[in-house]
């Protein structure tokens, strides 16, 4: 990486975008958001792991699973025959999925129809345990980010985009009493309402929370569409977790494709901003839609903020380079403007006080207290981004205290 580029102008830029009340703004969380936020004393179990950590709890239950171990097994020798390695909970409802299409009533590779849908209900359940958490107080980065939507008026909604199954965004919303719209309407059980989202007539102080693989709140009956609700006693209700691109019925692909159709709209918009934390670019249908929304817009801009160092980013450092308004800011380094940089090293004197908030100094080497200092940026971590936000907005309003926030 020949090219040196300077964290903290980068970060000054990005204040300045997000502090705009006239620019379309969209935040995109990925998987590592509820994993910034840790419960035991080690600090070291997260609220909800990523999709390795969830396949992880799903494969454990389903193979001390009676009915389903077995099928389960049939589901992984379907993938070693294919050649596929390091398979997700994703990957292995989108296989389920494609053969209780076609399956009929016949089998498919050994697995009848009935077989397919009781492991696809049973990875759903389990996916449901995992991500049914509560926030465990009221100064998340998820209460941060909600404070900041309510902070400024604003002449474009603010736009979150999803890839988490979880409640927590809606939790902190909630607590924050921050309006917002999911595509859903109603009270005894939403219905979901495409009409709503295309013409979205609501006013910019409503935010937008978009769920682009589903969520542990959504069901889908037969012949009567999409529903949210916390519990359902529905004969035959499916959860709506996880997208395949695949051909399945009208009403159960419909909310996937409208979530995707808001991200491609927000991205026309001229002088769109979207920022993308905790977000690993391992979605290659996502990192489409977003790639092609930028190479449209030439105005719009896209800061992914990286957990770790650049190298672990392999499908997201060929995009940027390729798209010169979409900036990846890693821990020790970046791509922007399609150049691969390195953070710059600094002499300690020229380390300011202020110059670590969002950007830790650290010597080169032991017995180099007084020399240099390697920078490591921190925004990547979705805690810090909170606080970043928060200091947007100065001292913002306290979330309203409720059960189900303690």
């Amino acid at each position: 990486m020949n090219y040196v580029q300077d964290p903290k102008k980068q970060v000054g830029y990005l204040q300045q975008c997000l502090s705009s009340d006239k620019k379309p703004l969209g935040l995109f969380l990925g998987a590592g958001c509820p994993m910034s936020i840790r419960l035991d004393a080690d600090k070291k179990a997260p609220l909800i792991p990523d999709i390795a950590g969830i396949t992880k709890i799903v494969r454990d239950e389903l193979a001390n699973c009676e009915d389903c171990g077995p099928l389960l097994k049939t589901v992984e020798e379907h993938f070693k025959k294919d050649g596929r390695d390091n398979t997700t909970v994703e990957d292995m409802l989108t296989h389920i999925r494609a053969l209780r299409a076609v399956a009929g009533k016949d089998d498919v590779r050994g697995l009848s129809a009935e077989k397919l849908d009781k492991l696809d209900d049973k990875i759903c359940q389990s996916i449901h345990k995992v991500a049914d958490k509560s926030l465990p107080n009221t100064e998340t980065p998820y209460h941060c980010l909600a404070s900041w939507v309510d902070a400024v008026r604003r002449e474009n909604p603010v736009e979150i985009f999803t890839t988490n199954y979880d409640l927590l965004m809606e939790q902190a919303f909630e607590d924050c009493r921050v309006p917002y719209f999911d595509g859903f309407a109603g009270v005894r059980k939403p219905f979901f309402d495409l009409r709503a989202m295309e013409e979205d007539m609501l006013p910019p102080r409503w935010a937008r929370l978009w769920k682009l693989h589903g969520s542990i709140n959504w069901y889908q009956v037969a012949d009567k569409g999409v529903f949210r609700s916390t519990t359902t006693d529905d004969v035959g209700a499916k959860r709506v977790i996880h997208p395949s691109h695949l051909k399945y019925q009208e009403s159960r692909r419909m909310p996937y494709l409208a979530m995707i159709d808001r991200l491609r709209a927000f991205l026309k918009q001229p002088t769109a901003t979207l920022v993308l934390c905790g977000y690993s670019f391992r979605d290659e249908h996502i990192n489409e839609v977003i790639v092609q929304g930028l190479e449209c817009t030439q105005t719009a801009i896209a800061f992914a903020l990286l957990y770790d160092v650049i190298t672990e980013y392999q499908q997201a450092v060929p995009l940027a380079r390729k798209r010169s308004n979409l900036s990846l800011l890693a821990r020790d380094g970046a791509v922007i403007s399609g150049q691969e940089s390195q953070w710059p090293e600094k002499d300690a004197e020229a380390v300011s006080a202020d110059d670590g908030t969002w950007v830790k100094w650290t010597p080169v080497g032991r017995a180099n207290e007084n020399g240099k200092r390697k920078p490591e940026l921190k925004l990547g971590d979705f805690a810090i981004f909170g606080q970043f936000l928060q200091e947007l907005v100065g001292n913002f309003r306290k979330p309203v205290e409720t059960p189900n926030a303690q």
